[in-house]
């Protein structure tokens, strides 16, 4: 029986492989001091990474790793339980007044990690207001999606970043409706930025909760780290606020911020939060002194866009395609599967560039790319080798000239 199980397993997993979708892990070592160097266990040698979602290197800073091996040493491993049953600790309460305060809201509610926080959340809320309808951005992440999904709330889609369809979508619901209005802040894929001022003057037209995903912003936007709102001085008309531990902040973890209400609903009725075991102490410790660092320094943001801005003049000088958007992320786009994998490989074998390719399900068919996020610790040297390198696979497939 179990060999027939394993026959329709191998199958599907052919199909992947025959179209260049499936999905090949390397096996990396970061070594703290020499990021964005990682150490290839199959290669046996150093690459450099291109596509890590640790965007200002904060997984390696002193200041993190220092909170986290002092309360490792004081409070040892793990948080005993879920947060309901012994697993709430002193650098739990500590890093959510830490959040809360950095989104200027009155709570904040952490989680395992940002899919978890996403799909707890709207799955809650949407589940649990009687006759609820979501309003979901067109290209919103899985963890929305899957959320709005477990919640069984009726939703409607409204095309990307497109406020004149919210607004039709609202004006044909009844006014007493709950309605929740879900988009991004930066999209991770096209690396857009939502118009999050005029979705919100869209939202309180009609009454409805604003939840923004920012899980791509924090640490990077705002004179603070609080993402796109806070650059843009909206945190205080955004509902909920929802972020990631670990990616800007190079921890591990995600959180909501918003009304103590709120925040206290979620944590008496989430699934997803009531039976997880809570993070470890050491990590909480770890994610809040980065966040307090990065509150005060802009160092890190301003070498990461220095490095953004030299990579997207180099791409153009060297005529290869990659998608313009306002953000720190850089799509150079391949649009074909098999060619995509092939210049991955290329660049990892060859030349030592770590750059996952980019493809079905995570962006359409047709649309694969290479996703390059520079940040501050690649030096101008690693970019010029970096460009040289794609200018020299495109010369060698000269059907991709045009890619994009």
């Amino acid at each position: 029986m179990d060999a027939a199980f394993d026959a329709h397993f191998r199958a599907a997993l052919d199909g992947l492989k025959a179209d260049g979708s499936y999905r090949i892990f390397a096996e990396l070592e970061r070594r703290v001091g020499h990021f964005p160097k990682a150490y290839h266990h199959g290669l046996k040698r150093d690459v450099t990474i291109w596509c890590s979602n640790d965007y200002l290197g904060m997984g390696e800073h002193k200041e993190v790793l220092t909170a986290m091996h002092a309360a490792l040493d004081q409070s040892g491993a793990g948080a005993g339980g879920t947060r309901n049953i012994s697993g709430t600790c002193h650098e739990h309460v500590l890093l959510e007044q830490e959040l809360a305060s950095l989104h200027g809201k009155e709570a904040a509610l952490l989680f395992n990690s940002g899919y978890l926080s996403n799909w707890a959340t709207l799955g809650t809320i949407a589940a649990r207001l009687k006759n609820c309808v979501v309003l979901s951005d067109a290209q919103n992440h899985a963890s929305m999606i899957e959320g709005i999904r477990h919640s069984r709330a009726d939703k409607r889609i409204f095309r990307h970043n497109d406020v004149g369809d919210l607004a039709r979508h609202l004006s044909e619901l009844p006014a007493n409706v709950p309605k929740i209005v879900a988009f991004e802040s930066v999209y991770s894929m096209d690396g857009d930025i939502a118009p999050i001022a005029e979705i919100c003057d869209v939202a309180e037209r009609y009454g409805a909760l604003t939840y923004l995903d920012e899980v791509h912003a924090v640490g990077m936007y705002g004179h603070q780290g609080g993402g796109v709102a806070e650059e843009r001085g909206l945190s205080h008309r955004i509902s909920v606020i929802e972020g990631t531990l670990g990616k800007g902040f190079g921890v591990v973890g995600g959180y909501i911020t918003g009304s103590a209400a709120l925040c206290d609903f979620v944590r008496s009725f989430a699934s997803g939060f009531i039976f997880s075991t809570a993070l470890p102490p050491m990590i909480a410790a770890g994610a809040r002194a980065s966040v307090r660092h990065l509150r005060q320094s802009s160092v890190e943001r301003e070498g990461q866009r220095a490095a953004v801005r030299y990579l997207r003049q180099c791409l153009d000088d060297a005529g290869l395609p990659h998608l313009s958007n306002p953000s720190h992320i850089i799509p150079v786009m391949v649009c074909d599967a098999k060619e995509c994998r092939a210049i991955s490989d290329a660049l990892l074998t060859r030349y030592g560039h770590y750059i996952q390719p980019i493809n079905y399900p995570t962006v359409p068919r047709g649309l694969e790319r290479l996703r390059i996020t520079p940040g501050p610790l690649h030096r101008k040297s690693d970019i010029d080798d970096l460009v040289a390198a794609l200018k020299q696979l495109w010369s060698e497939r000269p059907g991709l000239s045009q890619a994009g």
